[in-house]
């Protein structure tokens, strides 16, 4: 309908004698995700719904060439080490924020500043908590400084967020979540919570005008609704889609299904701090050995899962292949509950929420009720689900299933935001992990960093804080126009995006 009205303008526009401009026959582009955004302020929420929306109002410091993988310029044109803890970045001249006000070092420093801000709270603190400052000393020159080397302080980089300290500072945090305004290729036109966010292409955009002028993310969290709406043509590209839907988008000509490993680790992960069964290791361990991974993988997903013995992929840095992992061994389980007291089994808690597959969900519920050990589910809108597991009282339950990406291809922002102790994403906490990845994050030597990581690697083998269980493979469905292709840390920029016939 919208293209026959366009049509009909520029038909009305031809016959009084008016020349039709290019915005009007440009491209609309409609996205399901698997639920609705948390919020649209980039520095208080990490999750993929939030992201994939707010990461095209905003323009980050850094990015991945989409290609290689490669860290390039973005907000940041150049920058360089002074020291082993003082870095000195360039700040592209010329940038402009949505509401016509300047991009300057100011507000590069100034979310950097914010996110290490304690009682801002951001989920993103432990990615950014060895700075100590950001400053601009004018306004094409930002100097971060870090209390000791932070040999992934480039790769955390390319996941900053540059708001606008003056629009930040003059709203409160509720109107900054809700009302985005950044200086990235898209601005906000609509949010209708619960259903979709529409945004539109930002003709100030210094990489120059979108291909598509308009894209609106609706929250569709039923598999079934967001491939209906692909083949109905009501949606051109469909996120976190399962092996069943797979085969279906191929088996439609019009659509296509676009895939690849990406760095993101799926993973069962354990409550140790609240008031939970899983305080005894004798339970954990229990949990672990009632769990088939390869076979949820191979006959659940279809084959589009590489299981993993750790809570990180080959291409990340740190990760150990010597890592053991965990053997499938019901009967042990079974003896593990007994000593610990559950002989007649146990009941805990699996808090979850309809942004993840849930057959994957049913599937855990399935294999530990065959050990004795009764799953409760308990699901919440993703909104909630964050607030529950971000508590410090560590009160959210018992178990929870998570797909982890730090987009920074290195153990320091998968294994430290998930267990270091006292990150707002963890709910464990060991002395000697805590010194193995402190260390590994504070040297340069990167043969010293893998002896580091390795060390904490095993303290979660021993200890089990939760159950790594595979590398995720993305899988997109799309309309056969769409041109786009996914990524390893799959960012979801839709100016990389083109749709025609």
């Amino acid at each position: 309908m919208k293209r026959i009205a366009l049509l009909l303008v520029c038909v009305w526009l031809a016959l009084a004698g008016v020349r039709a401009v290019p915005a009007l026959t440009a491209a609309a582009l409609t996205i399901d995700l698997q639920g609705d955004p948390a919020t649209l302020d980039p520095g208080k929420q990490y999750d993929t719904n939030s992201y994939d929306v707010y990461r095209n109002i905003y323009d980050n410091l850094l990015r991945r060439n989409p290609a290689t993988s490669a860290i390039e310029g973005e907000v940041a044109t150049a920058w360089k080490a002074v020291s082993p803890t003082v870095w000195r970045f360039t700040i592209r001249k010329g940038l402009t924020f949505q509401d016509g006000t300047p991009l300057t070092a100011a507000d590069a420093a100034w979310s950097i500043t914010r996110i290490l801000d304690r009682q801002f709270n951001s989920p993103q603190y432990g990615n950014f908590n060895t700075i100590t400052s950001a400053t601009a000393t004018d306004p094409q020159t930002l100097t971060i400084e870090t209390a000791r080397p932070y040999p992934v302080l480039l790769a955390q980089l390319v996941n900053l967020s540059i708001v606008s300290a003056k629009y930040v500072q003059a709203h409160d945090e509720p109107d900054v979540a809700a009302h985005p305004m950044g200086s990235g290729a898209y601005r906000l036109v609509t949010w209708l919570r619960g259903d979709h966010v529409t945004l539109a292409a930002n003709p100030r955009f210094w990489r120059g005008r979108p291909r598509i002028d308009e894209v609106t993310f609706r929250a569709v969290p039923e598999d079934a609704t967001r491939v209906a709406d692909l083949q109905s043509g009501r949606a051109q590209l469909a996120l976190g889609l399962t092996s069943d839907d797979a085969a279906t988008i191929k088996a439609n000509p019009k659509l296509q299904l676009l895939s690849g490993p990406t760095e993101r680790v799926a993973y069962l992960a354990f409550n140790t701090l609240g008031d939970s069964p899983l305080r005894d290791a004798r339970v954990r361990e229990a949990v672990v050995d009632a769990i088939d991974t390869r076979a949820l993988a191979q006959s659940l997903l279809g084959g589009y899962a590489q299981p993993v013995r750790e809570f990180l992929t080959s291409a990340h840095v740190g990760y150990d292949k010597a890592i053991a992992g965990y053997k499938y061994d019901p009967a042990a389980s079974k003896r593990l509950l007994a000593e610990a007291g559950h002989a007649g089994g146990l009941t805990l808690v699996f808090t979850t929420s309809p942004t993840y597959d849930q057959r994957i969900v049913q599937a855990l519920q399935g294999q530990l009720a065959q050990a004795g050990i009764n799953v409760k589910i308990q699901s919440y809108d993703f909104g909630t689900y964050l607030q529950k597991i971000q508590s410090p009282q560590h009160d959210w339950g018992d178990l929870r299933f998570g797909q982890w990406s730090c987009a920074c291809l290195d153990a320091d922002g998968v294994i430290y935001p998930l267990f270091h102790t006292g990150s707002i994403w963890s709910s464990f906490s060991d002395p000697a992990f805590d010194r193995a990845v402190d260390a590994a994050r504070s040297t340069l030597d990167a043969a010293a960093r893998s002896q580091n990581y390795a060390a904490a690697l095993q303290v979660l083998q021993k200890d089990i804080p939760g159950l790594p269980l595979w590398q995720v493979i993305a899988l997109y469905g799309a309309d056969r126009g769409l041109r786009w292709r996914p990524t390893p840390d799959e960012q979801l920029f839709v100016f990389d995006m083109t749709l025609g016939g």
